[in-house]
């Protein structure tokens, strides 16, 4: 399993004050940081999109983070595309355990549900953890048919 180095950021206009606090954040945690949207996107759908198809583009050295203003568009967005693993995460026991036991390469928050303790809190537990693999890869093939 390849140690995350790398993280990609992206955010839709409401995402971009929470995103550019954790992008410090993970930065000075000494991580790779590669953000998409320096000026918002236009919708949380681009934002998503990019920021998926950058990390399937990339080894799995390489995760992602994505802020709209409750996370759930942005999950919905990134889910829509083939092979990403990606979950919409308010809690920082949920950030570690989709990662461990799902493969979730990408988390999606929401500026109107986390604030900035929690958010970074989120990122640090994400990046952190580390995919399990064994019997949870049953479910992560599952997924990847249904996409």
């Amino acid at each position: 399993m390849a140690k995350t180095t790398r993280v990609v950021f992206g955010a839709d206009a409401a995402g971009m004050p929470l995103k550019d606090e954790v992008k410090g954040h993970v930065a000075a945690a000494g991580y790779e940081v590669v953000d998409l949207n320096e000026q918002p996107a236009a919708d949380f759908v681009d934002a998503a999109t990019a920021v998926a198809l950058d990390l399937l583009s990339h080894d799995e050295g390489s995760m992602g983070l994505c802020f709209d203003e409750y996370g759930v568009g942005s999950y919905m967005a990134a889910t829509k595309v083939k092979g990403m693993v990606a979950a919409n995460v308010s809690d920082e026991r949920s950030a570690y355990m989709t990662r461990e036991h799902n493969n979730a390469r990408m988390m999606c928050m929401g500026t109107g549900v986390v604030g900035v303790d929690v958010a970074n809190t989120i990122a640090d537990e994400f990046l952190k953890s580390n995919y399990a693999g064994g019997r949870h890869q049953i479910r992560v093939d599952m997924l990847d048919k249904m996409a």
